[in-house]
């Protein structure tokens, strides 16, 4: 079974693996019930989707509605003014056929403009703070990607005190020297803070590029065991963290294997970089 550990300040003892359920976008019924059979096998207790997700919500309702104590809950809102944010929440709760999240967050908050609006009077941290106080949703988080997400989610916590934060992180990604000294900062802050960090993009290989499609995640993956294996030891074995899964349904078991397989102990720097040349590895924010 897949580890576990406190989710900050939530206090729920969270598999250090997060289904991330971007992957039920364009799936349909019974592949989704397949999947969630198997997250239920390695013991993920945790779901993060988002109500951008294609029909990740709506797939997930069956089985939020007979099984809704086993999970942790979260979901997003890319909404950025208050009204059309708290509109959103109560559709992802209809959709998920509950009457609560646990965690409603503010959807890849990185553009300056769009923050501006997001974070100021009438936006949407208003009405997710709204959808606690009215018990829509327990604890409040912030999501991003790119190479200024971490300085972003930085400001964002000096604006709010966010329960979480989302970000990516992999071994290619944290060799920018800018991106890497953003993250380790943002960290020091939420373990100051006790405000949880969760990773994605945990096995990148490489932007698409010219290349066929033959995933459905948004960047070219690594697709073998061990090559997986070697990308999620990495990752989980920084202390503290979250690794949310991967946008693939037929990637994830493997994924879901390594971590279960995961012993504590870190690949090392020789075998990192023998995986980067070996699968021609690439950032995939540059």
């Amino acid at each position: 079974m897949i580890g576990k550990q406190t989710f900050g300040r939530t206090g729920h003892p969270s598999s250090r693996v997060i289904f991330g359920a971007a992957a039920l976008s364009n799936v349909t019924q019974e592949e989704a019930d397949r999947t969630m059979e198997t997250i239920i096998e390695y013991g993920v207790n945790h779901i993060d989707t988002a109500a951008s997700y294609g029909e990740s919500e709506k797939l997930l309702g069956p089985w939020m509605e007979k099984h809704r104590n086993q999970f942790f809950l979260a979901t997003k809102t890319e909404k950025r003014t208050f009204q059309e944010a708290y509109d959103q929440i109560h559709r992802s709760l209809e959709r998920l056929r509950v009457n609560q999240v646990d965690l409603i967050q503010l959807h890849n908050l990185v553009d300056p403009e769009e923050w501006n609006v997001a974070m100021g009077p009438g936006g949407a941290l208003e009405a997710a703070i709204r959808a606690k106080e009215e018990g829509l949703v327990r604890f409040i988080g912030v999501t991003g990607h790119g190479l200024t997400v971490a300085r972003m989610h930085i400001r964002s916590l000096e604006r709010y005190d966010f329960d979480s934060v989302l970000l990516p992180y992999n071994y290619p990604l944290m060799q920018n020297t800018d991106y890497a000294r953003d993250f380790e900062e943002l960290l020091a802050i939420c373990k100051e803070r006790n405000v949880a960090v969760q990773t994605i993009k945990s096995i990148t290989q490489a932007p698409w590029g010219d290349q066929p499609r033959t995933a459905a995640t948004w960047y070219a993956p690594l697709t073998e065991q061990e090559d997986i294996d070697l990308a999620v030891w990495w990752v989980l074995s920084r202390p503290g963290i979250f690794l949310n899964s991967v946008g693939d349904i037929n990637l994830l078991p493997k994924v879901l294997d390594a971590a279960d397989r995961f012993t504590g102990q870190s690949p090392t720097e020789e075998e990192m970089q023998r995986l980067v040349i070996r699968r021609h590895m690439e950032p995939l924010f540059v």
